[in-house]
């Protein structure tokens, strides 16, 4: 993509509730010039289908940032920008519902990496968990297979470093700009990483902190760029329940290590194989799902892909995430019951729709017209915020 266009694209993806589809309604209307796009009055960008809302929230963007500044500061900062109209944007990302259209790497992305495993977990995993996810990635990564995670703490930091290890390659997929790294401990491991030819990648801009809203959407992507997610040890609270509802939305492959049932850790693997997951018991059994291995094909359960949405209550920070550890003292947590003001445009937008009666997520996606990845993380500050509260699967309502 010319450099000209490209800083359009990256201006543009820094649009509030502009989401994929949104962005898919301005390619079409303006044949795919998103210079043309970025200097429409008002009334063309309302007919292209954005809403007026959303137009506004251009023109208001479009005042303070410069798409050719935006360039500089990544080049600054030597990190790529890639869209979902290049060749080397992920192919299997690509595919999913709300893609981002404007990918963030440092590193490199290879054609290897559509052959890809997620492997996500707890953040305080017991020795088995380690030793299980050190041999199942240094298997993976015999295999071919890139192992992607999320960085946090825990599983997914095991699982990037026993790939590196055995000379595989891995992606880590972060929930803020690739100007910092987070969690903060795991620097050297993201260095390590691009130094050893895998990459660090976001969908966020550079500035953009690693905030607790954010990380729900990130596992979209962890399982999005692959064939399918595997869970080596997670409990019932765990973050990676996010990871295991997006790869369902998105039809991949769940694989879990099962655990003992005395352990709390375990007790989301052995809930989700009881459901229909893809039991591991060796790294065969991933690899013949996949397509690696043609031989002892079994024919696979059917996956409960119904399985209740996540919880805001539960660990929303996508496996790693602890909200105190963002708070400064010009932002302290407030965990008391906020007032209505307290949301911000966005949440209130999404509040004018929801009633003393349970709505479903759905219902909400079609009258605000967001993308359900912005819903979700909304609803997920929402109930933080003690405005809304979950009612059931995928049912919420306000508060009080």
């Amino acid at each position: 993509m010319a450099t000209e266009t490209l800083g359009h694209w990256i201006a543009f993806s820094q649009v509030p509730r502009l989401g994929a589809a949104r962005f898919r309604l301005l390619e079409t209307h303006f044949g795919g010039d998103m210079k043309r796009a970025w200097a429409a009055p008002m009334r063309e960008l309302r007919a292209a289908g954005v809403g007026g809302a959303v137009a506004q929230a251009i023109a208001e963007v479009r005042q303070s940032l410069v798409p050719e500044r935006e360039l500089e500061r990544l080049a600054d900062a030597g990190v790529k920008a890639i869209t979902w109209r290049d060749a080397i944007y992920p192919e299997r990302l690509k595919q999913i519902a709300d893609a981002p259209p404007v990918l963030y790497v440092r590193g490199s992305l290879s054609a290897e990496d559509e052959t890809s495993v997620a492997v996500v977990g707890t953040r305080r995993p017991t020795d088995y968990g380690y030793r299980v996810t050190n041999d199942l990635c240094a298997a993976l990564a015999d295999h071919g297979v890139t192992v992607v995670s999320g960085l946090a703490l825990g599983i997914d930091s095991r699982a990037h470093k026993s790939t590196l290890d055995a000379g595989g390659r891995t992606i880590a997929v972060l929930g803020n700009g690739l100007d910092s790294v987070y969690p903060r401990e795991n620097l050297r491991l993201a260095e390590r990483i691009v130094a050893e030819g895998g990459a660090v990648v976001s969908e966020f801009a550079l500035g953009v902190r690693p905030e607790a809203s954010n990380f729900p959407r990130r596992n979209r992507i962890i399982s999005g760029m692959t064939l399918g997610t595997l869970i080596t040890e997670a409990g019932e609270t765990s973050g990676t329940r996010w990871t295991v509802y997006h790869a369902l939305e998105q039809d991949r492959e769940i694989f879990c290590v099962p655990g003992s049932i005395y352990s709390e850790t375990s007790k989301l693997t052995n809930r989700l194989i009881r459901e229909g997951a893809k039991l591991v018991n060796s790294v065969n059994d991933i690899l013949v799902e996949i397509g690696l291995d043609a031989t002892e094909r079994q024919i696979p359960l059917e996956l409960d892909r119904t399985a209740p949405r996540p919880s805001p209550s539960d660990d929303i920070a996508g496996n790693e995430f602890d909200i105190t550890s963002v708070a400064t003292p010009d932002n302290p947590v407030q965990w008391e019951r906020l007032s209505v003001e307290s949301a911000d445009p966005e949440e209130a937008d999404l509040l004018q729709h929801v009633t003393r009666n349970p709505v479903h997520i759905d219902d909400l996606v079609r009258v605000s017209a967001m993308p359900v990845t912005q819903v979700s993380s909304l609803l997920t500050m929402l109930e933080l915020k003690g405005l809304v509260q979950q009612v059931g699967t995928m049912h919420y309502r306000l508060s009080g």
